[in-house]
C-alpha cells in the first residue's frame, strides 16, 4: 500500500500565531519548517526556514480557503 501524497501551506512571513494556532486547532495537520529559496529585492537566492501546514490534500484545500478567509478578516479588522 502507498502512502498517501501529503501537501504543504507555507505561511508568509508575518502571518499572525494566532491563526497559525487556530489552523493547528482545528484541522488535522502537522507544523512544519520549510526551507525556502528568496527571489526578490535583495534577497535574491538566500533561503529561509518558514513555518509551513501539512497534511491530505482534502484537508489543505480547507486549510487553505480557512487562511484566506481569517487573513481577509485580519486585515479588514486592521
Amino acid at each position: 500500500m502507498e502512502d498517501e501524497q501529503l501537501y504543504d501551506l507555507v505561511f508568509p512571513p508575518g502571518t499572525p500565531r494566532t491563526i497559525i494556532r487556530d489552523i493547528l486547532n482545528k484541522f488535522d495537520i502537522e507544523l512544519i519548517d520549510r526551507s525556502e529559496t528568496l527571489s526578490f529585492a535583495n534577497m535574491e537566492g538566500d533561503a529561509r526556514n518558514l513555518i509551513a501546514a501539512r497534511g491530505k490534500k482534502e484537508v489543505m484545500l480547507e486549510v487553505e480557503k480557512y487562511f484566506k478567509d481569517q487573513i481577509q478578516k485580519f486585515i479588514n479588522d486592521s
